[in-house]
């Protein structure tokens, strides 16, 4: 029951530092071995899976994705999106709050709970929203929510205006052990912007968004975490600005953090122009906004309208050094599901966000890896033990006792992302048709094999 032997895969296990071609025995759903021929350790009926050139490594974790249950299951729901992280080898997800209603009370912590067994697939867990019904003036029942089971709590989808408030809720979750992550965006600097303010905002005669109408949260995130000693995490950084902030505040010890999202730092806001001349799919030249000639007739692509928006190729830049230096420790997709018709209107009037969980480990297999600018084994802590340690998971190792979630991971993989291939109800990514390079191949859960492409190929 549950139980598989692995064999001859490259093993990565930043949580003990192990690096080393290994097996990795499985039994009744906990890791049991880690090591060369555990063949004559394994019960003989065991079932055994050839990893030969491919990567071994915990099972991912993703911190940041709305699945839309309850109120907006029209996107997406836990069943689809727990089968889309799968696809992309994702074995722990983090639902966001902002649905309808808001994930406020214990009542709809129970209820995604109870949607998440019945998928009975990808671990499933969830944050609290800090305010009731995400309003940001009331704070909603923190210690409830702790019991109820979150792992945080954040208003994600918007953001605590009022300063004293935001200091109170750090005060309390303090108090209960959990950490903020917030959304950082000042409404009265950003107002009604739609995309990145700068050439491209003004070429395209769209609304700009200052890129200060992050940093200026990100700054005050960063007082408030060193007054109150709170672990306040900041989500989907975009601004160089931002980045500059928190390595600043980390090197004097404030318990602050950052995550990053591909989209960020693989696409420019010259990508809504929609010319191959500003944005390509190398994996090498992706997105170098330069103030050039506007296309004769540009995309407006709906696709790329996502919050916060895509930036310069300076923020990007940016972005690309802080997760070299260890600014940035945790990488996520922000995965945000729409419906077509929702995204089939003028730019203006669609909602932001794109779908990323089945595309997010190749493009930061390509931005990352593949350029030289972090090792395989950064990568792959910045999915694993780095969110787990945040979120206080028992997740994110390999370590012997622990449950068995595994994803195995071919690097040299090339394939074409299909919109008919997507396991999400919502097809709004901007990648669909693009050449990627790196996927994960199975994707195990307490033992379990949940996902392999064998499986996929079955079931065509």
């Amino acid at each position: 029951m549950n139980s598989l032997l692995l064999t001859g895969g490259r093993v990565i296990d930043p949580a003990n530092q192990f690096d080393a071609v290994a097996d990795v025995l499985i039994l009744n759903g906990k890791i049991s071995a880690v090591g060369k021929n555990l063949s004559a350790k394994a019960p003989k009926e065991i079932e055994r899976f050839d990893a030969s050139g491919k990567i071994l490594c915990p099972g991912l974790i993703d911190l940041h994705v709305h699945f839309r249950e309850p109120g907006q299951t029209v996107k997406e729901n836990i069943a689809s999106g727990t089968a889309a992280a799968a696809r992309g080898g994702f074995t722990s997800v983090v639902c966001m709050p902002n649905t309808s209603p808001a994930i406020d009370n214990a009542g709809t912590v129970a209820l995604i709970h109870e949607r998440a067994a019945q998928a009975d697939g990808v671990n499933v867990f969830v944050t609290g929203a800090i305010t009731k019904n995400i309003a940001g003036e009331e704070l909603a029942p923190i210690g409830s929510l702790k019991n109820a089971g979150v792992v945080a709590i954040t208003d994600d989808g918007h953001c605590i205006q009022d300063n004293e408030l935001m200091r109170r809720a750090c005060e309390y979750a303090k108090m209960f052990g959990l950490p903020v992550m917030d959304h950082c965006q000042d409404y009265s600097l950003v107002t009604d912007g739609v995309m990145h303010e700068g050439y491209w905002s003004t070429a395209l005669g769209l609304r700009g968004w200052p890129a200060a109408g992050e940093e200026m949260i990100v700054a005050r995130n960063i007082l408030l975490a060193e007054l109150t000693g709170t672990k306040i995490h900041c989500q989907h950084l975009s601004a160089a600005g931002s980045v500059a902030l928190i390595r600043e505040a980390k090197k004097r010890g404030v318990p602050v953090s950052g995550e990053a999202c591909p989209h960020h730092f693989t696409l420019t806001d010259a990508a809504v122009a929609g010319s191959d001349k500003f944005w390509g799919n190398d994996g090498k030249s992706l997105a170098q906004s330069q103030a050039g000639q506007l296309p004769e007739w540009p995309s407006y692509d709906t696709n790329f309208k996502m919050n916060p928006p895509l930036r310069s190729a300076r923020d990007r830049e940016a972005i690309l050094e802080g997760l070299a230096d260890g600014t940035i420790e945790i990488l996520c997709s922000d995965h945000a599901p729409h419906c077509d018709y929702e995204k089939e209107v003028e730019f203006d009037y669609a909602p932001f966000g794109i779908t990323g969980l089945e595309t997010e480990l190749a493009l930061s297999l390509m931005q990352l890896v593949q350029t030289k600018r972090i090792s395989l084994a950064d990568l792959i802590a910045k999915f694993t033990v780095n969110p787990a340690r945040l979120l206080n998971l028992k997740k994110g190792t390999l370590s012997v006792g622990a449950d068995a979630d595994v994803t195995v991971i071919d690097p040299d993989a090339e394939w074409i992302f299909h919109a008919g291939d997507s396991a999400s109800k919502s097809k709004n990514s901007p990648y669909f048709g693009w050449t990627l390079k790196g996927r994960a191949v199975a994707t195990l859960v307490a033992g379990r094999m949940i996902w392999s492409e064998q499986m996929a190929a079955l079931a065509v």
